[in-house]
């Protein structure tokens, strides 16, 4: 029977602290799993760029980046996100900076507009990453 990885809890105070019962990344063998990550101040916890996809967006993948960084893995080792809009007329504007942040090769996506979002927000995105080699 093949050995089942140990489960690490990943947590940094350079993204959003959990707000209930959930961790921001689990590592898991070669992999690490983000929780969703949406535009929080990581020091205040409150919503930044309320009205502003673009902010929102870059805030959000701050956030992703230093989750994955905190797991020893890094934005160009993401193999899947999954996108979450309260609004899918902001897919554009949201396309625009996620590009910014993913080159060739991107990841895979999916993108899905949701009916509500936590603390309001525009965009929530979360990750499914390679950890680097040690």
């Amino acid at each position: 029977m093949p050995e089942i990885p140990a489960l690490n809890v990943i947590a940094t105070p350079r993204a959003p602290a959990a707000i209930g019962p959930y961790s921001q990344a689990i590592a898991a063998g070669g992999w690490v799993f983000t929780a969703g990550q949406i535009a929080l101040d990581p020091a205040a916890g409150e919503l930044l760029f309320p009205d502003d996809i673009r902010g929102q967006t870059e805030q959000v993948l701050r956030n992703l980046q230093a989750v994955l960084e905190a797991s020893g893995s890094a934005l160009g080792r993401v193999v899947k996100t999954t996108v979450y809009l309260a609004d899918l007329q902001d897919f554009a504007a949201m396309n625009e900076i996620y590009g910014r942040f993913f080159t060739a090769p991107c990841p895979a996506r999916s993108t899905i507009e949701a009916s509500r979002l936590p603390r309001g927000a525009k965009v929530e995105i979360e990750a499914i990453a390679i950890r680097s080699e040690r």
